[in-house]
């Protein structure tokens, strides 16, 4: 599994690409207009200069934002694809919003409500639809967030290389028990996890 890329380092590496920029720019552009304001204020300029045709400036202005915009895009993209092709092998979870829980089926049939027990360091699909109304999971840690809907099967999937636990909510409001549609992703190791699958008792 070392050659998967984790979805979670590409999807911030874009963030922090796109916010980076954003900061710079503002940060730049910040300090032109102080710079005209003082430069170009009327005590020193009260007649104003109106300057037309200079192709260096407009090149410049056509050609950076656009190499930029270019660059975020291929940055989103990557993330974008890398949420959506999921590697072989993965373990496959069947996912089912009701109001007002999550219910989990894993390939032996064994199910779980609002918990999710993965091993650690294996891909997880998870398969999702709706019982009835839309919901939506929303994994922080794993950059997941996806709705399920009725009717509708899509699906996500991450990458856990951490034990421990993480949390997930729904994030579409759903109904009076809205608030209540919470749970946690247990990441385990491989032996705890075959253990834990196998048995018939709770978790």
């Amino acid at each position: 599994m070392n050659d998967i890329v984790n979805p979670v380092a590409l999807v911030d590496r874009s963030f922090y690409f796109i916010i980076g920029f954003s900061f710079v720019f503002l940060f730049a552009i910040t300090l032109v207009m102080i710079w005209f304001v003082i430069r170009y204020r009327r005590s020193k300029h009260p007649s104003p200069s109106d300057i037309r045709g200079n192709l260096l400036l407009e090149t410049v202005w056509i050609v950076l934002p656009t190499i930029i915009a270019l660059s975020m895009f291929v940055s989103g993209w990557r993330s974008y694809t890398g949420l959506r092709n999921v590697p072989e092998g993965a373990l496959e979870i069947e996912v089912i919003g009701q109001s007002f829980s999550w219910l989990f089926y894993y390939p032996n049939d064994k199910e779980t409500e609002s918990e999710i027990v993965v091993p650690v360091n294996t891909p997880v699909k998870l398969n999702i639809t709706s019982a009835d109304v839309i919901h939506s999971i929303f994994i922080p840690a794993f950059r997941v967030k996806v709705d399920a809907v009725k009717g509708l099967h899509t699906y996500a999937w991450f990458l856990p290389e951490k034990t421990g636990e993480y949390f997930f909510q729904c994030t579409e409001f759903c109904g009076t028990g809205h608030s209540d549609m919470t749970g946690v992703v247990r990441v385990v190791s491989q032996e705890e996890y075959e253990k834990w699958v196998n048995q018939e008792d709770e978790w």
